[in-house]
């Protein structure tokens, strides 16, 4: 059953030429002249990497059925990750590449999501915002908070996120994983 570009929504799953990808944003757009269309971000599910296409209105795709299970992610072994089902406790290892840019906050324990598509997993799914330690930044001096600025820290997982300057190593900050932007600090060191 196709679905036309007029169903679009933020986080639908559609199929298109035999992958399976995730709407990030689309935008439905009337020029003064021609036919209207929708550009839209998607990300491809088994690797991450987004692209963007331009769909003409009314035109049709197939929608992808994505089921999501709870992980816990416990290491990796070269270029796979290792994770456990939460619910019977089986091992599982798949490829780094599935994680995407999501790799870089991996840290052990830190639960994610396996979106599998007809029973088969396609991609591995860290959440939205994740708490981490800063393992190593410039340090701060008195007097640097008034200016507004940042400075770059690199996380435990290995991201690299820009912060404040009143941030400390040790410091445990919120971190949204979507667009890689400091949130907030949870704990100081």
């Amino acid at each position: 059953m196709a679905i036309d570009t007029s169903s679009f929504k933020n986080g639908m799953n559609i199929y298109l030429e035999g992958e399976v990808y995730t709407i990030v944003e689309f935008q439905h757009v009337k020029p003064g002249k021609g036919a209207a269309f929708v550009r839209t971000k998607l990300r491809k599910l088994r690797t991450g990497q987004n692209i963007e296409k331009t769909f003409r209105a009314g035109e049709k795709v197939d929608p992808a059925f994505v089921e999501r299970r709870k992980l816990q992610y416990l290491y990796k072994a070269g270029d796979e990750v290792v994770v456990m089902d939460i619910q019977d406790y089986e091992q599982h290892h798949y490829p780094l590449s599935y994680m995407g840019d999501g790799a870089k906050y991996l840290t052990e324990g830190m639960e994610v999501s396996a979106m599998a598509v007809d029973g088969e997993v396609w991609g591995l799914e860290i959440p939205n915002f994740v708490e981490l330690a800063v393992s190593e930044t410039d340090p701060a001096f008195k007097g640097d908070t008034v200016s507004g600025g940042s400075k770059p820290a690199t996380m435990e997982g290995g991201a690299i996120v820009s912060v404040p300057f009143h941030i400390n190593p040790g410091d445990i900050l919120k971190i949204d994983t979507r667009t890689d932007t400091y949130l907030e600090r949870v704990k100081t060191a």
